[in-house]
């Protein structure tokens, strides 16, 4: 058995903007390569600072050591050799089209002292591109795409890149019904493939639920619950974090059915 610690390891961690504190000293679950983890809950809850902080885009203090070594207080440098981050949307502006973007972001890369030529970065760039679906769209403008194939662009050129961490800002909130379902399985399939720790921010429970090992759900810059999606995500937690009444089953598939009842009143909801 190896003895190579290959865990995401976040304790007391500290985060927020501009001197506001967001988050206040949040201990997490070890995160493992090759799992996907959802963070979930409602809007200013705090999933986006705790993605940015994790990426080294906010100051903190605290613990996050990836495979044992520390990267707070590392140069950003020290932390994107390791983790990508993927915003919610691509910068507006770029003119360049999208097989470009792509081997951009592969020349970008920390490892771009041994990156290959540029026929190899195409090759690289063609295949992930195919990978997410959107070969079709290599010679068009970023500045011609709707929003939602952005988006699958952003997700090819992070992928590109192979981190051991990889977290997704809401990956598939532009996307229609289809992409959503490519989107998910890609990420699922890639994260076992490769060995990949994937922390990805959905607000559709539904899907959080079928596509992750794990979820933490986030309430106020603080954790509400953690577990496998059966343990995380239940009525109670609902109702407490949410402000839903809600009823959760498991279907004769094994996945969870998750039925929004009413809204409760503020007591009630967070009494």
């Amino acid at each position: 058995m190896s003895d190579v610690d290959d865990r995401l390891r976040v304790s007391r961690l500290s985060t927020g903007y501009r001197g506001r504190r967001i988050m206040q000293e949040i201990s997490l679950p070890a995160f493992h390569a090759g799992d996907v983890t959802s963070l979930v809950g409602p809007n200013a809850a705090g999933k986006s600072t705790l993605m940015r902080a994790l990426a080294g885009l906010l100051p903190a203090t605290g613990s996050v050591r990836l495979q044992g070594r520390e990267l707070i207080g590392r140069p950003l440098v020290e932390w994107s050799r390791r983790v990508t981050y993927m915003p919610q949307s691509l910068p507006q502006g770029v003119a360049l089209n999208v097989l470009e973007s792509v081997i951009s972001a592969l020349r970008a890369s920390p490892m771009g002292a041994t990156a290959p030529q540029r026929a190899a970065l195409e090759r690289s760039a063609v295949e992930v591109l195919e990978r997410v679906g959107i070969i079709h769209l290599a010679m068009e403008s970023l500045q011609h795409l709707s929003g939602g194939q952005r988006q699958l662009v952003s997700l090819a050129q992070v992928l590109a890149r192979e981190p051991r961490v990889l977290l997704l800002d809401e990956p598939i909130s532009a996307l229609d019904l289809q992409y959503q379902l490519r989107v998910m399985r890609l990420v699922h399939e890639l994260a076992r493939e490769r060995g990949m720790i994937v922390l990805i921010v959905l607000h559709d429970l539904s899907i959080a639920a079928r596509w992750s090992d794990g979820i933490v759900m986030l309430s106020r810059g603080g954790v509400a619950a953690t577990g496998t999606p059966a343990e995380a995500i239940t009525s109670e937690t609902l109702a407490r974090v949410y402000g839903v009444s809600a009823s959760v089953e498991c279907c004769a598939k094994g996945r969870l059915q998750i039925t929004i009842e009413d809204v409760l009143d503020d007591d009630a909801a967070f009494r």
